[in-house]
C-alpha cells in the first residue's frame, strides 16, 4: 500500500458498485476525498487520520502489515459495526493494483463491537504485536496477551502474578517513546490490561478463566494464553489480542476468534 490509485480503476470500481448493487466502496489506499465523486453509497478509505466531515466518507485505521484477507475481514467489522452493511450484502474494494468484491458473511457478525474501543488503541497494539511476531526480544520469540478495555471487570477476573510494574505511573500506548517499554516487558508471564483510552494499567496477570464454565467454542490445539484471551472477552466487554511464541496473532471478542495472522508465514 502507499501508491497512488490510477483513475481508471477507481472509475471501474464504481462502476461495478452501480452494476452490483454495492453497498459501500472501501479504497485500500489514502486518497483525497474530493478524486471521489458522490455516488449515493458509503466510501470507506483505510487511512492513518480520521479527518473527514462528509459523512458519505469515513476513515479506517488498519495496520498494513496485515495481509489482505483480514484487512478485509476487519473491515467487514467496521461496515457493520457502522450498519453500513448487514450480513450476506457485498462490498467492492480498490487498491493501486486490484479491485475486489467481499460479501460479509455471518461469521463476521461476530465481530460487532470491535470499533467500539479506541481504534488508535487498537491499531497501535496490532502493530506492536506484529513487530514482537517479527522480531521477537533480541532475538528470542516472544508470546504476549493484551486486554484492552473493561478494565475493571478484567480487574476483577485476574490477579498479579508479579509486582505491577506500571502501577503509579501514566504510561500510554499511543505514545510512541513507550513502543520499546512494552516489548520489554511483554517477555514476562502474565497478561498486559490496558483501558480503551491507551493507559496500561498492569502487566503480569494472570486471568481467571474456567473454559469449561463459559463454554468456549475455539479450534483445537490452542494453548492457556489463548484460553485466557478468548474466555476474558466472554466474561466481560474487552477485546484481546494474543502473540504465540511461533509468531501467531490471534483476536477475540466475545469469546470468539476474529482474526488469525501470522507475519511470518507469506500467505
Amino acid at each position: 500500500m502507499g501508491k497512488r490509485i490510477p483513475k481508471i480503476l477507481i472509475k471501474s470500481a464504481i462502476d461495478i458498485v452501480k452494476e452490483l448493487d454495492g453497498k459501500s466502496l472501501v479504497i485500500l489506499e489514502d486518497i483525497e476525498p474530493e478524486r471521489i465523486p458522490d455516488i449515493g453509497v458509503t466510501i470507506v478509505i483505510v487511512s492513518s487520520s480520521f479527518d473527514v466531515e462528509n459523512e458519505k466518507i469515513k476513515r479506517v485505521s488498519i495496520p498494513q502489515n496485515l495481509d489482505l484477507n483480514n484487512i478485509l475481514n476487519l473491515i467487514s467489522a467496521f461496515l457493520l459495526e457502522h450498519d453500513i452493511v448487514k450480513e450476506g450484502d457485498s462490498f467492492v474494494y480498490v487498491t493501486s493494483e486490484l479491485i475486489g468484491i467481499k460479501t460479509v458473511k455471518k461469521s463476521i457478525s461476530a465481530m460487532r463491537g470491535f470499533f467500539a474501543q479506541n481504534q488508535n488503541v487498537l491499531q497501535r497494539l496490532l502493530e506492536i504485536t506484529i513487530e514482537l511476531s517479527i522480531e521477537g526480544r533480541e532475538g528470542t520469540p516472544v508470546g504476549t496477551l493484551f486486554i484492552i478495555g473493561d478494565t475493571r471487570n478484567v480487574l476483577k477476573h485476574s490477579h498479579q502474578m508479579i509486582p505491577n510494574p506500571f502501577k503509579g505511573h501514566k504510561i500510554n500506548v499511543l505514545d510512541r517513546n513507550s513502543k520499546e517499554i512494552i516489548k520489554e516487558f511483554a517477555q514476562l508471564d502474565g497478561a498486559f490490561v490496558i483501558s480503551n483510552t491507551g493507559r496500561i494499567i498492569a502487566a503480569g496477570r494472570y486471568i481467571e478463566v474456567d473454559p469449561r464454565a463459559i463454554d468456549l467454542m475455539l479450534p483445537p490445539g490452542l494453548g492457556s494464553r489463548h484460553i485466557a484471551a478468548a474466555g476474558i472477552t466472554k466474561l466481560t466487554k474487552a477485546i484481546s489480542i494474543s502473540l504465540s511464541e511461533s509468531g501467531t496473532i490471534r483476536i477475540f471478542k466475545n469469546g470468539l476468534m476474529l482474526l488469525e495472522y501470522n507475519p511470518r508465514i507469506r500467505y
